[in-house]
């Protein structure tokens, strides 16, 4: 090529590769397209143990910080950890909950801060009344959450235990298949499935399956037990603002062998707690059979993001056949008789409950409110046999328990002994006045209605309360994002106490009775989201005795608890989560018309209580991790005139867990050992009337169990 022509080819080249200044404008750059990667990983690897969003009915999901009441959460992933297998096991976590264990630890009625909860007005699932004397497996549900206190004003009639609200787990975004296998202590094992996702445009179908079977030997040898649990979360969404869930379950639970609970009269010494890894203490022919069938219906539709409505209803029918060993201490020894009962009490309990709230938020000048309207209720029927059957096996010595032979006895026949409805209206109203202060109040008024009837189906007390008032407000002070303290004073009744057969006005269903409580408390959370709690409260409640001149049944006495409590929970480090706290309270009896009573420490009830667990996970260890958990119960008085103690205990727990991968799916081996030390202890003490006028009333003792252990393995699909 001619050197001119190479010379003018390049020039025009160069020219052309110039900007000119039309050229100079730099066109618009597309929009960088965003690609999400979720790192998969096992269930509760990442031990989150804070839960920073409380769930509060009628008021709806309100930030922890935000919320003037003592609340406590346990999560999935502490569930996950600690190997948990019925909602029982969570309580050890709250050092404000108690439980009064009825001869099984999978079946117990609870209490907070010194006072019984009701069978059904204390409890929820997904915020439906439920009943919590029985069984519910674990795996069913993905957290628990305890406000301690009175919030009859939230809830509607209920005793001042507190409010046990128990959440179902939910479909999930992104599809999951969660196995897990494993054994429990001498060789129970087990295996279930959690399978959830959702299929449809949008995935306007979310679903969420939990099936269960575990059977074997437990803790003690000739010991059996057995668990089904079949059940499904459904998620239908009509439209973006509009879902309907529906869940439905089956949960069978049996066992024979399990040792009993030990009975005892006022002013006998309680003796020390028996080993029950012995054989002995149960019987291969005594036990339990239990059944639990629940259906559960919401409706929740967002008009806008301010306004919301929340529809729904449950309906659970929870069957027991109850035929357990009985024991009877007769001395200080430990000298104790066994019998065998099949109980002509309490074999069926159906329950509907209902709920409607509407939620919203607006201003009226500088003013913000969060309103609430609604109503929640229930109704149950109690249904019993009309004959029973008990047997007297032996006798025994703690520490040298015999192995009785005998014979499983059996009820007969079915009657409905009563029915009991409690529906409330409610309405509240948070104020801000600006972004540090707030006031807020809710008032509900209960409608209550009971019918008790004997064997021949003929009503014999009745009583019917309407628009029964219960108000509770509340002074928020918000310091800043991350600390706020609260003074909350309220009121709550609940279905007052029947009269016995013996006295002048016998089987008067008395007014409801009307409780009162003064809170004060303080929250800071971090910014890595470890929240800590500090409250002081003082709660009253009244009771009913009979009037030693008169004869006369009515509610004469007050049962007075004060305390402080301590809750920490979340990460004190990226590589150690917390969850813990401890209370310390005096609870008391006032007059109870006997001298011997009048002024004592409440049955079962430790002035101390603490428990810590800790989690330690660094990221140098590559998936494996260790916990421990510490339980501390202080000494409680055992009768109600405080003439014996149960000695206060310590237990241990340990666990860990390795996580990784295999073919790129997440696997994680867990291994726990419970009462690493194989302490002997009370775990449960109780009267058989709570309100503590008789004074050779008898009560219960339950032991703790023994060493147990847990190992499992999980494949996160």
């Amino acid at each position: 090529m001619p050197r001119k022509s190479l010379k003018n080819l390049l020039l025009s080249t160069t020219l052309f590769a110039l900007p000119t200044a039309h050229a100079q404008t730099k066109p618009a750059k597309k929009p960088l397209e965003q690609i999400t990667v979720h790192a998969r990983s096992a269930t509760g690897t990442a031990a989150q143990y804070s839960k920073t969003v409380a769930t509060l009915g009628p008021l709806g999901n309100r930030p922890t910080l935000n919320t003037p009441f003592s609340i406590m959460t346990v999560t999935q992933d502490v569930i996950a950890n600690q190997q948990s297998r019925n909602i029982n096991d969570l309580a050890q976590y709250m050092p404000s909950v108690q439980l009064e264990e009825r001869g099984d630890p999978n079946t117990s009625r609870p209490q907070s801060r010194g006072f019984e909860a009701d069978v059904v007005a204390n409890s929820r699932m997904d915020g439906l009344n439920m009943v919590i004397t029985t069984p519910y497996a674990a795996e069913q549900f993905d957290n628990l959450q305890v406000l301690n206190g009175l919030s009859g004003a939230l809830y509607g009639p209920q005793n001042p235990a507190g409010t046990f609200s128990y959440t179902l787990k939910r479909p999930t975004d992104r599809q999951t298949e969660r196995f897990v296998a494993g054994v429990d202590s001498i060789g129970a094992p087990l295996e279930s499935l959690d399978v959830s996702g959702r299929v449809g445009r949008q995935g306007w179908f979310g679903y969420r399956l939990n099936l269960l079977n575990q059977q074997g030997t437990s803790f003690v040898q000739g010991s059996h037990l057995r668990r089904d649990l079949v059940s499904g979360d459904f998620d239908i969404h009509l439209s973006p603002k509009t879902v309907i869930q529906i869940d439905a379950s089956q949960y069978s639970f049996a066992e024979r062998g399990y040792p009993g609970q030990f009975s005892y009269k006022t002013g006998l010494q309680l003796p020390n707690a028996p080993d029950l890894s012995k054989q002995g203490y149960g019987q291969p022919y005594a036990g339990f059979n239990m059944e639990t069938n629940t259906a559960l219906a919401k409706i929740i539709h967002h008009f806008n993001d301010d306004w919301s409505l929340t529809l729904g209803g449950l309906y659970q029918n929870a069957y027991r056949q109850v035929f357990t060993t009985a024991n009877t201490l007769q001395n200080d020894e430990g000298l104790y008789s066994t019998t065998i009962n099949a109980a002509a009490t309490a074999k069926n309990f159906k329950v509907g409950s209902n709920l409607a709230y509407l939620n919203g938020r607006f201003r009226t000048g500088p003013l913000r409110h969060e309103i609430t309207l609604g109503t929640n209720g229930y109704i149950m029927g109690n249904y019993n046999p009309t004959q029973g059957e008990s047997f007297l096996l032996g006798s025994g010595v703690l520490g040298n328990p015999p192995r009785l032979s005998g014979e499983q006895p059996y009820f007969s026949g079915n009657y409905k002994s009563a029915t009991t409805a409690e529906q409330s209206l409610i309405a509240g109203d948070t104020i801000w006045l600006d972004q540090h202060w707030a006031i807020m109040g809710t008032l509900a008024w209960g409608w209550l209605s009971e019918n008790n009837f004997n064997k021949n189906n003929v009503r014999t007390s009745t009583y019917t309360r309407n628009a029964a008032f219960s108000p509770m407000t509340s002074l928020i002070y918000k310091v800043n994002a991350r600390q706020s303290a609260y003074f909350t004073w309220g009121r709550s009744i609940e279905a007052g106490p029947t009269a016995p057969d013996n006295v002048v006005n016998a089987n008067q269903v008395l007014a409801p009775l009307r409780s009162e409580e003064w809170e004060v408390g303080y929250k800071y959370q971090f910014d890595n989201g470890l929240q800590l709690n500090v409250d002081g409260f003082r709660m009253t409640r009244p009771y009913g005795y009979t009037d030693p001149a008169t004869h006369v049944f009515g509610t004469f006495g007050n049962q007075r608890n004060y305390g402080v409590e301590f809750q920490a929970a979340g990460s004190i480090t990226k590589s150690l989560s917390v969850l813990g706290g401890m209370t310390w309270m005096d609870a008391e009896l006032g007059d109870t018309s006997t001298m011997a009573t009048s002024h004592k420490e409440v049955v079962g009830a430790p002035p101390i209580q603490a428990n810590v667990l800790l989690d330690y996970h660094p990221a140098w260890a590559k998936g494996a991790a260790v916990n421990a958990n510490v339980h501390y119960t202080g000494r409680r008085a055992a009768d109600v005139q405080n003439l014996t103690f149960a000695d206060s205990y310590v237990t241990l727990d340990l666990g860990a867990r390795y996580a990784t991968r295999v073919y790129k799916e997440p696997i994680v081996f867990r291994f726990g050992v419970n009462n690493v030390t194989n302490q002997s202890y009370w775990a449960s003490i109780y009267p058989n009337n709570i309100n503590g006028g008789n004074a050779s009333a008898t009560n219960a003792a339950v032991a703790g169990l023994p060493r147990t252990y847990h190992f499992t393995m999980e494949i996160d699909f």
